[in-house]
């Protein structure tokens, strides 16, 4: 087990999507935990390709890679700009909740730290939420931040 430090855990991965709530996340994980390594991650949601079905679900499709580079592309610029030298950064393709958790054993974080997405009940309904879907299957502690609650 990682030994934590007075000042708190000391490697932390951070999921980014890019969105406001993410952001709050990486900003809470910077001024909440000084001196920890973060390692920032984005998953390139491979989903984007699957196609809705009648029952509520999805059916895949097959990923097309024209796409998909495009999106990792954009995705690779995002991420660069959103990272602070020092920090560690890593790009994913597949579904966001198995890579942030298959990332963050990969690299040996002690904390996970996402930020969460109002949603509506329907939305939430069929999709669920990937913070609450990393809560539940995490085997490492949790930071779930808000936009504007820090």
């Amino acid at each position: 087990m990682t030994q934590h430090t007075a000042s708190g855990f000391q490697r932390i991965l951070v999921g980014m999507d890019f969105s406001a709530s993410s952001r709050a996340a990486l900003q809470a994980a910077r001024t909440r935990f000084p001196g920890a390594t973060l390692c920032l991650v984005h998953v390139t949601d491979a989903r984007v390709t699957a196609a809705p079905d009648l029952m509520g679900g999805v059916t895949p499709a097959m990923p097309d890679p024209a796409l998909l580079h495009t999106m990792e592309n954009a995705d690779a610029s995002r991420m660069d700009r959103e990272a602070q030298p020092g920090e560690d950064t890593m790009q994913l393709v597949g579904d966001p909740v198995t890579g942030i958790l298959d990332a963050a054993r990969t690299w040996g974080a002690d904390l996970i730290v996402v930020g969460t997405h109002a949603q509506g009940m329907l939305e939430h309904f069929f999709l669920g939420s990937t913070a609450e879907k990393i809560v539940a299957r995490s085997p490492l502690p949790v930071l779930t931040v808000r936009a504007g609650s820090q």
